[in-house]
C-alpha cells in the first residue's frame, strides 16, 4: 500500500513538473521568442500590415477589405455605396435580401450556398444590376457582360481586400465622374496600383481598393 502511494504520489509530481516546464516553455518563452523575431523581422506584418494616409493616420489594413458606404438612414438595412470611392466585391454576412457588405470580421467565411441556391441568384442578379445602374455615365455604358464576376461575388473569406483590374477598370468613368476628375487620370490610378501575379506566375492581378481610395483622395486633394 505504502509504495503504491508513493509511486502515485512520484506519477503526479513529474507530471506537474512536465506541465509547469512545457508550460513556460511552450506558453511564455517561445511566443515571446517568435514575437520578437517577428517584430525586428517583419514589424509591418507583425503589427496588421496597417496602411497610412498621406498625413500619416492609420485608415485600415492592407490585408482586410471594408466598405465605402453613405451613412445608414433611418429604414435602411444596408447603407448604400458612397459612388465618389472604388467599391469592393461583396462580403458575405449574414444579409436579409441582398448581397451584404460589412467586412465584419466575426463573420468571414463563405456563404455555403451552392450555385443554384435561389437566395445567391437573387443576390448576383441585384448586386450586378446595381452595379450597371452605379457605374453608367452620360458617356459609358455599362453592359451585364461587362461586370466580372468579383463585382457581385464575395470571396472565400468575405474579407478580401483586392479587386480585379476589370472590376476597377469598370468604376472609372463614374468616379471621374463624381469627383470632376480626367477619366485618364483615374484609369492611371488604377494602372499605378494594380499588381501582378506573385512570382509571375501565383495568384492573378488585383488592385487594393485601400490604397486606391487613398490615391485618389490625394488626387481630389490636389485638384482643389
Amino acid at each position: 500500500m505504502n509504495n503504491s502511494a508513493g509511486s502515485t504520489g512520484r506519477l503526479l509530481w513529474a507530471g506537474l513538473r512536465a506541465l509547469l516546464v512545457l508550460t513556460v516553455v511552450c506558453g511564455v518563452l517561445y511566443p515571446l521568442a517568435v514575437t520578437g523575431i517577428a517584430q525586428v523581422a517583419f514589424p509591418g506584418k507583425a503589427n496588421g500590415s496597417e496602411v497610412t494616409d498621406a498625413s500619416g493616420k492609420v485608415v485600415g489594413s492592407e490585408l482586410i477589405g471594408q466598405t465605402y458606404n453613405l451613412p445608414l438612414k433611418d429604414g435602411e438595412e444596408t447603407a448604400a455605396p458612397d459612388l465618389r470611392w472604388f467599391q469592393p466585391r461583396p462580403s458575405n454576412g449574414l444579409g436579409s435580401n441582398s448581397v451584404n457588405t460589412r467586412y465584419k470580421l466575426i463573420l468571414s467565411g463563405a456563404t455555403n450556398r451552392s450555385g443554384d441556391n435561389d437566395d445567391l441568384i437573387t443576390w448576383v442578379k441585384d448586386a450586378k444590376a446595381a452595379v450597371i445602374e452605379d457605374n453608367a455615365t452620360a458617356d459609358y455604358e455599362v453592359k451585364p457582360s461587362d461586370v466580372p464576376a468579383d463585382a457581385v461575388t464575395s470571396s472565400g473569406s468575405g474579407l478580401d481586400p483586392h479587386i480585379s483590374p476589370e472590376y476597377a477598370e469598370l468604376q472609372v468613368h463614374r468616379v471621374a465622374e463624381v469627383n470632376k476628375l480626367d477619366v485618364e487620370a483615374v484609369d492611371k490610378l488604377v494602372a499605378d496600383h494594380t499588381d501582378d501575379r506573385v512570382l509571375g506566375f501565383i495568384g492573378e492581378p488585383r488592385v487594393n481598393v485601400l490604397q486606391l481610395n487613398i490615391a485618389l483622395k490625394q488626387l481630389v486633394t490636389a485638384k482643389g
